[in-house]
């Protein structure tokens, strides 16, 4: 019978650490990106509202990231900011809130995407000890690197960094400038791709493929690519 007490006192004390856990909740216009250094697997399919966070300091990647109605059309616009850093820490197994400065929701996307401003609450109103850091990690669009040459960037992977030992944000010391490709290789590298769309499109059916692909990626880009899309195919012409 003594020795059963040890291992029911290891058990319990091994629940309640478990039981020691906060967790912080984000809105469904928002995504986790990354978590102390590490990416955090998230799904199109299965929004991931919850993050379990143990005891210390904390540093999380998020961005804003939703689809919105055109006010001009029937159709849907995807608005999406630069990733934010949240520094937290986390004192208690306490339920965390981040919501936006201004409300429950966002009120006007396009606006706040620019800089996302964001408040973190506790369930039982107790103090937060955080801080909110833009960065200036950016996905450039497809139709800007036809026209610079630029390589696509890993926001997720640059998030990681960023909620890493090095904290690459807007504030930080300026980076060395990405070259770009001369108005020249541009041009060709523009001219070359116009070129071999048009001779893989050659059937019915992968012109109809085409099409399908350039209404799915209209209905998701936001404004600012689509004036660069319409640019660029006007010349094409």
């Amino acid at each position: 019978m003594k020795s059963l007490l040890p291992i029911t006192a290891i058990l319990a004390l091994c629940g309640s650490s478990a039981a020691f856990a906060a967790n912080l909740n984000i809105p469904m216009a928002f995504e986790y990106i990354a978590l102390d250094g590490k990416e955090v697997e998230t799904s199109l399919f299965n929004h991931k509202s919850e993050l379990e966070l143990d005891n210390g300091t904390h540093k999380i990647a998020i961005r804003y990231n939703d689809l919105v109605e055109d006010d001009f059309s029937d159709s849907e616009t995807n608005i999406k900011s630069s990733p934010f850093v949240i520094t937290l820490k986390v004192d208690g197994d306490y339920e965390y809130h981040m919501k936006p400065a201004d409300g429950d929701f966002v009120k006007h996307p396009a606006k706040f995407a620019k800089s996302p401003q964001v408040v973190i609450t506790r369930q039982d109103k107790g103090n937060v000890n955080y801080q909110v850091t833009q960065t200036n990690i950016t996905e450039e669009s497809f139709v800007s690197r036809l026209f610079s040459g630029n390589s696509a960037t890993d926001v997720d992977v640059e998030a990681a960094v960023a909620t890493g030992a090095a904290v690459s944000v807007a504030s930080s010391a300026p980076t060395a400038p990405v070259s770009k490709a001369s108005p020249a290789v541009a041009a060709t590298a523009v001219t070359a791709t116009a070129a071999t769309a048009n001779k893989t499109v050659t059937t019915a059916d992968d012109a109809a493929k085409a099409e399908q692909m350039l209404q799915y990626w209209w209905l998701h880009a936001d404004d600012k690519t689509r004036k660069e899309f319409m640019s660029w195919a006007i010349k094409q012409l």
